[in-house]
């Protein structure tokens, strides 16, 4: 991994937010989880131990994870809204007049599904430093299209 991750403020909350739940929270239930299987006996046959042997390593690993992170974390506060940085809510159009709202974010914090888009995807780099009523070509493998910036928020 490199030694900065880009995040936008936001994304650093649910990063600590994340991790003081799996601190807190869950790592306290594995453990119980784990004391309670270890009272059945026998730990060779035990699903209920290995299950929670799992979540344990699976919890502290993402515990590893999301503790580099912060502890790595570059906070990107766009206060610019006249062009598209990391943090803007950008309104694009479509040749066709398809209408799209995303927000662009740290690769760490992408998701598609809630229209987060990273600043190294293609869409991402292609919006970058543009304006308002700027018309962009994204490079796309299945070869690039343009689109148009409507907002900026």
């Amino acid at each position: 991994m490199k030694d900065k991750i880009i995040m936008t403020a936001e994304g650093f909350l649910q990063a600590e937010e994340e991790l003081n739940e799996l601190k807190t929270i869950r790592r306290p239930e594995v453990i119980k989880a784990l004391k309670e299987a270890r009272a059945q006996g026998d730990l060779s046959e035990n699903a209920d131990y290995d299950a929670a042997r799992n979540e344990q390593a699976q919890i502290e690993a993402r515990i590893q994870e999301l503790e580099y992170k912060i502890e790595h974390a570059e906070i990107i506060d766009n206060k610019n809204k006249d062009i598209v940085n990391l943090g803007s809510v950008v309104t694009i159009s479509y040749d066709d007049g398809e209408i799209e709202e995303y927000k662009l974010v740290g690769s760490m914090e992408a998701d598609p599904f809630e229209n987060k888009i990273s600043n190294e995807s293609p869409l991402g780099v292609a919006l970058l430093s543009h304006k308002i009523g700027d018309i962009v070509e994204v490079a796309s493998p299945n070869g690039g299209y343009n689109i148009k910036i409507e907002k900026i928020a």
